[in-house]
């Protein structure tokens, strides 16, 4: 049992020292003296125990005399859990999905009953591994064993954390009737100077009076309506199961009014030791690519419960910005607790300059998906605004007159040594540099700030040209080409996500794609993690490559995840696919999985509509449902025997958009609110009023 809050919140020992700071780093770097560096700004993450996520607690039955297991079955339809025993005893067993409260109950049960709390072992044996992958004891956060106490039929634990935080969990049960007995769970978190939870003792007790039918309704509607949103189909039963498997872990993760996805969100190991990578919010991918299926997937709301995380912990970055860049603006440590505090670690990373960048991105995307102005206006631009300010006082013109900043890095190459540090511009630092100061100035017209879109265009202006081979591939920075299998493909960050470089831009754009996919294949995949496949996927698809795309797909559900379907980041299968052999389980490359699926079916980022652009000729037969696009645009597709046999398009907010016609000859058979114009080039031009729509049909000519 787990709750999103449960954190131990100390902060980094040894880590805010007045050493502290960007220009301090830099002159390190000037000085090649870079052994203190790492010293006092990367050790601590790998040798403090905290901060950090901490697990909750576990419930058991005692099921020895009930025979073998029959069948143990979760439904994603509705999220519920039932096992069935070969005596006859049937457990049913859900976590609500708008309460806090997690309810069983056992059917055909006369045996005596009674459940037991198993608390995380916070005393015992403790050994310092210094692994922040494994995870250290958790005995070294120093905290007194919790009490567990029984009154009843209701067991409570009660812990003590650090710094007055403390948690209870409680689990109540009732005899319904002979055979039937029904049970609620709850964990409440208590930190100083917040707002006061109801305790996990008083949720349960008013639940269990609400019964186990009742609240199973409610709990199912909430999941009828979240698989409402959007739905595929496709021939490949491997991918399409994953893609639901990826669907109910993003509705069970992501939630508005709870903490967002962290490296394992809601799933803390319950093994005795600290989660790995201490459970935190790593925003030099992770967080990132865990939000990318809420767009196109028809799951804005979702998706904000991301943007509402980092909005709420905009002093923190305020904090850490002034201190460690000593700039106006707006910056974001790379890793971090729930409060939004850097916890430092390889700081190349996780005090990047750019992170604000990327994350500006999912501002920018809510708001091309949405088309919401409120947003625009109160959230969207000002976070992009403040980004560009910081981006334009941290870096500085070079003797050429281009813009760079002091020292750059590209996730996560060359680890932490010095030669991570680059004296020019990387690909990755400036593809989201140049995505901030572009996107600032299109919100800024949006807005009707014609100034303030002139000077971020200006400033634009002024960065180089990504740095490429000449064979147009990708480098990592002017100094270093691509030459080593890496995760994080970081060197083509503006192909994807960032769109800098479109296929759709013409021949000299989609020859560095293909040179960089091709280059990124050559050199393999040694010390390639899942999720580099699922991002991969992405690239591809936008590369219009469906067999590719469909073949790293199938990689990463076959040998990388687990098979409760769970992203373990190294080759279970042991088939070549890496040389990452290990199982430390984070969500990214689930969730980027489905995105790469979705992006496969459905392109809007060039400008225009297309549907299914990057799918295997081998998929015949394809739907989906109400996937969506940006402008606000909700669209479904069939492809029937090889050919697409319909599109319909419902504009949510109206307005205008093209279409790129997947049919020679096409004719209507429903239109409202819309006025089309056929431009003879292989699009249609559509305005829609708000609700507007319009089902095309295959002429088949």
């Amino acid at each position: 049992m787990d709750r999103a809050d449960l954190w131990d919140m100390r902060p980094m020992k040894g880590l805010h020292r007045k050493e502290f700071s960007y220009h301090w780093v830099y002159e390190q770097v000037q000085k090649k003296n870079y052994k203190i560096v790492q010293q006092y700004f990367d050790g601590p993450y790998d040798n403090e125990p905290a901060p950090s996520k901490i697990p909750g607690c576990a419930v058991e039955f005692d099921t020895k005399n009930w025979g073998s297991i029959l069948s143990a079955r979760l439904k994603v339809k509705d999220a519920l859990c039932e096992i069935k025993w070969s005596n006859g005893i049937v457990l049913k067993t859900f976590v609500h999905a708008t309460q806090p409260v997690g309810w069983f109950r056992f059917e055909n049960i006369s045996t005596k009953f009674v459940p037991a709390l198993i608390a995380p072992k916070y005393q015992g044996e403790v050994k310092i591994a210094g692994d922040p992958v494994g995870g250290d004891d958790l005995a070294r956060l120093g905290y007194k064993q919790g009490t567990i106490k029984q009154q009843g039929n209701s067991i409570t634990y009660n812990q003590e954390g650090w710094g007055g935080f403390t948690y209870q969990v409680n689990v109540r049960w009732k005899k319904i009737t002979a055979t039937i007995i029904e049970g609620v769970w709850s964990i409440s978190a208590k930190y100083p100077a917040k707002a006061i939870n109801k305790t996990a003792a008083i949720v349960t007790e008013a639940a269990i009076l609400k019964r186990y039918a009742p609240a199973y309704a409610t709990h199912a509607s909430w999941w009828n309506f979240f698989w409402s949103k959007s739905s595929i189909h496709i021939p490949d039963t491997l991918i399409e199961k994953q893609w639901y498997l990826e669907q109910y872990k993003f509705g069970s993760a992501a939630r508005r009014g709870a903490p967002p996805i962290s490296l394992q969100a809601v799933w803390t190991a319950d093994n005795g030791r600290l989660p790995p990578w201490k459970g935190d919010y790593h925003h030099d991918l992770n967080t990132q690519l865990s939000y990318w299926p809420s767009y196109s997937g028809n799951h804005l709301e979702e998706g904000l419960s991301y943007l509402d995380h980092l909005d709420e912990n905009k002093a923190a970055y305020t904090r850490y910005t002034k201190i460690y860049f000593g700039k106006p603006g707006l910056a974001v440590p790379g890793v971090t607790t729930l409060d939004g505090t850097e916890m430092g670690g390889w700081i190349q990373y996780s005090f990047s300059p750019t992170v604000s960048s990327w994350l500006a991105q999912h501002y920018y995307l809510q708001w091309r998906y949405s088309m919401d102005r409120n947003f625009l206006k109160n959230r969207a631009y000002p976070w992009i605004k403040q980004t560009a300010t910081f981006l334009e006082n941290i870096t500085v013109l070079d003797s050429s007159g281009h813009r760079k900043l002091p020292i750059s890095s590209s996730p996560e190459i060359n680890d932490n040594d010095i030669t991570a540090w680059f004296s020019k511009n990387t690909n990755y630092d400036l593809a989201l540099m140049k995505f901030s100061f572009s996107a600032a100035a299109e919100l800024a017209i949006e807005l009707g700030l014609i100034k303030e879109s002139a000077h971020w265009k200006n400033i634009l202006a002024q960065f180089d040209e990504f740095s490429i081979t000449n064979n147009n591939e990708l480098m990592f920075a002017p100094s270093l080409a691509y030459n080593q299998s890496h995760r994080h493909f970081s060197n083509a960050m503006a192909i994807h996500p960032l769109g800098i470089i479109k296929w759709e831009d013409g021949e000299k754009a989609q020859s560095i794609i293909k040179n960089t996919i091709h280059l990124l294949d050559s050199v393999g995949p040694d010390y390639w993690c899942g999720y580099s496949y699922s991002w991969l996927a992405n690239i591809k698809a936008r590369a219009k490559d469906g067999e590719g795309a469909a073949k790293d797909l199938t990689i990463f559900a076959k040998a990388f995840c687990s098979i409760n379907s769970f992203h373990l980041n190294g080759d279970q299968t042991k088939s070549g696919y890496s040389k990452f052999l290990y199982r430390p389980f984070t969500l990214e490359g689930n969730f980027a999985f489905a995105a790469g699926l979705q992006e496969m079916l459905l392109q809007s980022y060039a400008g225009f509509i297309e549907v299914m652009p990057g799918i295997p000729d081998a998929w015949k037969d394809i739907s989906f449902n109400q996937l969506r696009a940006e402008g606000a645009f909700l669209v479904s597709a069939k492809r029937v025997a090889g050919q697409i046999e319909e599109v319909k398009i419902v504009a949510e907010k109206g307005g205008f958009t093209k279409f790129k016609l997947p049919f020679k000859t096409y004719f209507t058979t429903t239109k409202k609110n819309i006025v089309i114009t056929d431009t003879g080039d292989g699009f249609i031009s559509l305005a829609f009023k708000a609700g507007g729509l319009i089902v095309l049909k295959n002429g088949y000519e």
